[in-house]
């Protein structure tokens, strides 16, 4: 077919950058591997918790590992986070009091964490509605971190800046680790006690370091992303000072409770192996997004990011400017799915989003996006947003089946 015979040609080109991804993965399930052991993991770590959880040395151990392997000095790692944003708007409600002032450094953040904030409006119980001072960093005119400006947002009311690290809904590039760096310096130039916060959901084991490597305070993410590995059931974590992770605990928990509650309730397996599995995960899903990048490129769609730039998320952007281009994206992916792949998708109302979303996820994890996945907001520039992939030879297979469909569109895909 000559949609596999396309494929076969762009991968010869794509070995340098293989390499090149596949010597990252490598590095990083060494670090995960000597975490493991220098924390001597045993099958009674495996076991379960129930009721309170107290003295789940599986779960306490699992949180050594997590802060040992993003070099924090604690970390929180539960089932009973139930999303990225959850553990996100945790550490804000935990850390923020009412006069406040919290910035975020890139722009708008994520759908639904503007209304967390109550960026748009103070939903009650948001941020806002509660006294938070909310403000934004816009971004430069080529849609990256406006580094000269940041400093005149950080004021002596300034407690956390927040660096949403991945795209989200938009085509801005994902905040690489060298901005990061640039952006703690100049944070801690202007208010040295500001907590400097990452949002690093789909960031996790795509570079050799992660942002706690950069002198930030405080970071979080979901276990149905990256770190779970494609395992994890549910869940989410924070790592970072001790202080601040002990904060968010009891917020999460009751004062003075904080992290010595939370069963596990059987997750403890699940969590440690996904965990161990990562970086080999998030490796097949990188290659899957630069095959789709180099693809959709030979096709003539613009793509973002492209598929020789450097990463530092697993988002991959592709604009295809038309609605039911969109939906033919999605569709494909969900017809090529092992679960679900019956079902036929719409944009439709979904919670904590103010557009239409089509969601393609014929995942064994609800909601997994480090299983193969796309989504679209219904709005302009009609952008589809691919993510995640458990196997490499999954992700080959939708995208050759997107070739069918889109080869030949490039001419249409505009009207």
């Amino acid at each position: 077919m000559q949609s596999a015979r396309l494929i076969k040609q762009i991968e010869q080109k794509l070995r340098d950058k293989y390499q090149e991804l596949e010597e990252t993965a490598y590095i990083n399930h060494i670090r995960v591997l000597h975490s493991f052991q220098q924390h001597r993991i045993h099958d009674i770590h495996f076991q379960s918790s129930s009721g309170y959880g107290y003295g789940d040395s599986g779960r306490d151990t699992l949180e050594k590992v997590y802060a040992d392997i993003f070099h924090a000095e604690s970390a929180l790692v539960r089932s009973q986070i139930v999303s990225g944003t959850h553990a996100i708007s945790a550490c804000l409600f935990g850390l923020l009091k009412p006069g406040e002032q919290l910035v975020s450094a890139v722009g708008p953040p994520y759908d639904t964490l503007k209304r967390v904030i109550g960026s748009e409006k103070p939903l009650p119980g948001s941020l806002t509605d509660r006294g938070i001072i909310y403000k934004e960093v816009p971004l430069t005119p080529d849609l990256k971190a406006n580094l000269k400006l940041l400093p005149d947002y950080i004021t002596p009311q300034t407690r956390m800046v927040l660096i949403q690290r991945s795209r989200g809904y938009s085509l801005r590039p994902a905040v690489d680790l060298n901005t990061i760096k640039e952006m703690v310096t100049a944070i801690r130039s202007c208010n040295a006690d500001t907590i400097i916060m990452v949002d690093n959901c789909y960031g996790e084991f795509v570079n050799t370091v992660e942002p706690t490597d950069c002198g930030v305070d405080l970071m979080a993410g979901s276990l149905i992303k990256n770190p779970g590995g494609g395992l994890a059931v549910s869940g989410g974590y924070i790592v970072g000072k001790s202080q601040l992770v002990d904060q968010v605990a009891d917020y999460l928990t009751a004062p003075g409770l904080g992290r010595e509650l939370g069963a596990s309730l059987g997750q403890n397996r699940l969590l440690y192996q996904g965990l161990f599995m990562a970086p080999h995960t998030v490796l097949q899903a990188l290659k899957g997004a630069v095959l789709a990048a180099a693809v959709f490129e030979n096709l003539g769609f613009e793509v973002s990011p492209g598929w020789s730039e450097e990463r530092s998320d697993i988002v991959q952007a592709v604009i295809l400017r038309n609605p039911e281009q969109i939906r033919q994206f999605c569709q494909i992916v969900q017809q090529s799915s092992p679960v679900d792949s019956d079902v036929h998708l719409e944009f439709a109302n979904v919670p904590g989003y103010s557009d239409q979303i089509i969601m393609a996820a014929g995942t064994f994890i609800q909601g997994s996006s480090i299983e193969l996945s796309c989504d679209a907001p219904l709005r302009p520039p009609y952008a589809v947003f691919m993510q995640g992939g458990l196997s490499y030879e999954h992700v080959r297979y939708v995208v050759e089946r997107l070739v069918e469909e889109f080869a030949g569109s490039k001419e249409n895909h505009y009207g």
